[in-house]
């Protein structure tokens, strides 16, 4: 994806230096837009798709870009492209005097993107191909907005190609499928994705008939957005420390090894991955994983070395209903409570989340009592497969570990 971007701009700019830039005014309103909104953009939190709105609303806009006040405009693909790399080229520079990275996947995608969206509509516009087809009436907008839906599946399927490459790096115990990160892209369109792409269309809209002032007026409310975003976002992180201090709490006091949750969560993650969890239901798993054994701080004497799987099932679901009672007063959210309370449940009443919990936690459990090392845990939960474990969690956790290493849970 880097080469086809880097290949793509190189002819682009190319182009641009040899035929000269057409309506350098256009090209200026846009370009400092592009900059603007890439120099105020936040660091991208993980999982976060598109942190920089401003500067993604406002290359769509100018790939989109027919007219400006009333007079065709003839700037062509290439030369939005050129646009396009040259001010992320100009926003890197302030950030990375300022310590602050920019990462070339997300700036391979952007290039990407705007590359397929002006190539879709400049040379249809140009040579009277949309007028054609649409009119030039109230019908007209359809065509942008035709070429902004097969902009975001093309964004979607690399935006899906990023994050599999990602959770790749990460290590090969955490390779989710490839069609259920696709999905949970698709199913992202309707929160920040729509809201660019409108707005990138609007814009383009608003230049035809008001010339280069209209994105000063139209892209206010997504900058509202992002600075609501922006704060929305501390809250999350916030939310988040809350949680690791709290799982690190039966730590501290003496009820769970060192190191259990954090271990217990990045498993579990692992193993969510590889059943094809993603997206928020991923969130939602990774949180119950931290905050599983909050419970144990209301019991009067520490179960021995912390391991709640060797209970009896009525202790463990008290236990389990008293940690959903904690994490309901931390703003964690009903979902991740849920989880938390069923996770001493039989397997076949659970959510997923929760089966995947009870195994993780199980797993842990057993290769701190010393049963056979990690082969001997799996061997012990695929006994339990009748009732306490559901099979398909065991056998995604036991390829998970063999991909990993079967090694021994260690503390830290």
């Amino acid at each position: 994806m880097r080469g086809a971007a880097l290949l793509l701009a190189l002819v682009a700019l190319a182009h641009t230096l040899v035929h000269g830039l057409a309506e350098p005014g256009l090209a200026l309103v846009f370009g400092l837009l592009v900059t603007a909104g890439e120099l105020i953009r936040r660091d991208a939190a993980a999982g976060e798709r598109e942190p920089a709105p401003l500067a993604a609303a406002g290359a769509l806009a100018y790939a989109l870009l027919g007219d400006s006040a009333g007079r065709p405009t003839a700037h062509g693909a290439l030369q939005v492209i050129a646009v396009v790399v040259v001010a992320q080229a100009l926003a890197a520079v302030p950030r990375a005097a300022c310590g602050r990275r920019t990462a070339a996947d997300r700036a391979a995608r952007r290039t990407l993107t705007v590359g397929f969206a002006a190539v879709c509509f400049q040379p249809l516009y140009a040579s009277g191909q949309a007028e054609r087809w649409f009119g030039d009436g109230p019908w007209f907008p359809l065509f942008p907005l035709t070429v902004l839906a097969l902009t975001a599946l093309c964004d979607t399927v690399l935006a899906a190609l990023l994050a599999r490459s990602a959770a790749r790096a990460e290590g090969p115990g955490a390779l989710p499928p490839y069609g259920s990160l696709l999905a949970d892209e698709v199913r992202a369109l309707a929160g920040t994705g729509t809201a660019i792409g409108v707005t990138g269309v609007v814009t383009a809209l608003g230049v035809a008939v008001a010339g280069p002032w209209a994105p000063a007026v139209l892209c206010g409310p997504l900058l509202l957005t992002q600075v609501s975003a922006r704060r929305y976002a501390a809250v999350r992180t916030t939310c988040r420390q809350t949680m690791a201090s709290l799982a690190r709490a039966t730590e501290i006091a003496g009820y769970t090894p060192p190191g259990h949750a954090r271990r217990v969560a990045a498993l579990a993650t692992a193993v969510g991955r590889e059943l094809g969890l993603t997206g928020p239901r991923l969130t939602v798993l990774e949180h119950a994983a931290l905050m599983h054994d909050i419970g144990q701080l209301s019991l009067v004497d520490p179960v021995a070395g912390g391991a709640t799987a060797l209970l009896p099932a009525a202790e463990q679901r008290r236990i389990a209903l008293l940690g959903g009672a904690v994490v309901r007063r931390t703003g964690a959210g009903a979902a991740v409570a849920t989880v938390v309370e069923r996770q001493a449940d039989p397997y076949r009443e659970q959510p997923l989340a929760a089966r995947i919990v009870r195994t993780v936690n199980a797993y842990d459990d057993l290769c701190g009592e010393g049963v056979g090392g990690p082969l001997g845990a799996l061997e012990q939960l695929r006994l339990g497969t009748g009732h306490d474990h559901q099979p398909q969690v065991v056998e995604a956790l036991g390829r998970v570990l063999a991909r990993g290493g079967l090694t021994p849970a260690g503390a830290g």
